[in-house]
């Protein structure tokens, strides 16, 4: 199915991983010194394209990165996330926390899919709940852009959902990662701003 064929009705807005624990300064990575003005700029960017879609009768939807708790409410934790990231601890991404929920700026979202790896697709519902909704085409923005967002798009596209990376929409730790990221993913979907991509759906 083409794109101009698709209905905004079919259309979500898939926020990658746009966390308190991730972009707040009392957020796990905030209180770790880790960040970057790119990524903490995305929220802003990001907003006037959801209120559009909400208006329009699209769809926000919103992947949450999580550490499940386990014994003791200790997170499991994968070994190669340790070894990047030491300084996560017990409470960081927990479920229903406060460092766990998508920013302020960009609530509500219509559906929320908790995820474990890279990909929003692995071992998640969030094909069957996209299935189950009608939505076609994927517009897809988040962090970062070089891991989380990328294997998302990818998993999209295997999946045949008409998928959009919104260049200036999503973000890495620094801008020479963010490019070659931007890069790899021409070959597998469209690349459009924000402004081309909100342009596109007043118009339709």
């Amino acid at each position: 199915m083409s794109e101009a064929a698709i209905p905004v009705e079919r259309t979500a807005l898939l926020i990658v991983d746009l966390q308190n624990d991730f972009l707040h300064p009392e957020g796990a990575y905030g209180r770790a010194g880790q960040g970057a003005p790119e990524i903490t700029a995305l929220p802003e960017r990001v907003k006037p394209l959801a209120d559009l879609l909400r208006a329009k009768g699209g769809y926000v939807a919103s992947t949450q990165f999580t550490l499940v708790p386990a014994k003791g409410g200790e997170p499991l934790i994968s070994p190669h996330l340790k070894q990047l990231r030491p300084f996560l601890t017990k409470g960081d991404f927990q479920p229903g926390a406060w460092g766990h929920e998508l920013v302020d700026v960009l609530q509500p979202a219509d559906l929320t899919v908790e995820k474990i790896a890279y990909s929003a697709f692995y071992m998640t519902r969030l094909e069957w709940v996209l299935r189950k909704c009608g939505i076609e085409r994927l517009l897809v923005c988040g962090i970062v852009t070089n891991g989380g967002v990328a294997s998302t798009v990818r998993d999209a596209h295997v999946r045949d959902f008409d998928t959009v990376v919104l260049e200036d929409g999503c973000a890495a730790f620094s801008p020479a990662v963010q490019a070659t990221a931007i890069d790899a993913l021409r070959p597998v979907c469209r690349v459009a701003s924000i402004s081309e991509v909100m342009r596109e759906i007043e118009d339709a």
